[in-house]
């Protein structure tokens, strides 16, 4: 396949991880000759890890896809009004209203569902459960990775879980969803309820929350077919 040359990916990690786990999505796109770049967010605040996003955008040689997962969903929520930003693709991911944080989306999930494990705050940074994450991160995740996952998490800023949208880019650009089945981070109810307030183009795989490290080819096929989308409609 050749790519649009006209159309950047850009890939935004969520929180207690950094932009490493893209690896695999990331090296699918570019074989299929896209170029893509990944946000290596700082998650101390929304509006800081938007700012990094935009200087990401800016970098790249003309418009651009930007995909988010998990927190990265509220990160390309607030990033993705930029004019250079053609289409949202959130994989398994918050996508916040207008005055809604994670932390807003998280009050509303279901009480007698999956909860993240998240420990209380530790001079205002988040951390999750170690002894919790394989099971709730990504079961499908060999276990030497959940591991290692588990032991390198990036403190997650209290500020970037509460942190506010101010102008939700899904409201004025194309958005495609993937709803991960087997997700106990962010139950697949409310995965649902996100993706059709957003109006998106919804796919399914049955996967954990992880998909884009444990299934990376189908997160790069729904990738592929927003490039395309927005390349028909130009």
């Amino acid at each position: 396949m050749s790519a649009n040359p006209a159309t950047n990916i850009v890939l935004v990690h969520g929180s207690f991880v950094d932009g490493s786990g893209w690896r695999p999505v990331h090296d699918l796109l570019a074989q299929d000759g896209y170029h893509v770049a990944v946000v290596q967010n700082p998650t101390q605040s929304l509006q800081g890890d938007a700012a990094v996003t935009r200087l990401i955008i800016d970098a790249q040689a003309a418009r651009v896809v930007l995909v988010g997962h998990s927190y990265g969903g509220a990160v390309i929520t607030e990033a993705g009004t930029h004019q250079n930003v053609t289409a949202l693709v959130y994989i398994s991911a918050f996508a916040p209203d207008k005055g809604e944080s994670v932390n807003t989306l998280i009050a509303g999930f279901p009480a007698n569902g999956p909860q993240p494990p998240i420990l209380p705050p530790r001079d205002g940074f988040l951390f999750q459960d170690r002894d919790k994450f394989h099971a709730s991160f990504g079961v499908d995740l060999t276990a030497d990775l959940a591991t290692f996952m588990a032991d390198s998490q990036v403190p997650w800023g209290v500020d970037a879980a509460t942190g506010t949208v101010t102008d939700p880019a899904w409201r004025t650009k194309p958005s495609w969803y993937m709803v991960a089945t087997e997700d106990r981070e962010i139950p697949p109810e409310a995965q649902r309820a996100m993706s059709q307030r957003t109006g998106s183009t919804v796919v399914e795989v049955a996967a954990s929350h992880a998909v884009y490290i444990s299934h990376p080819a189908p997160v790069a096929d729904l990738i592929k077919q927003a490039v395309s989308a927005v390349a028909a409609r130009r």
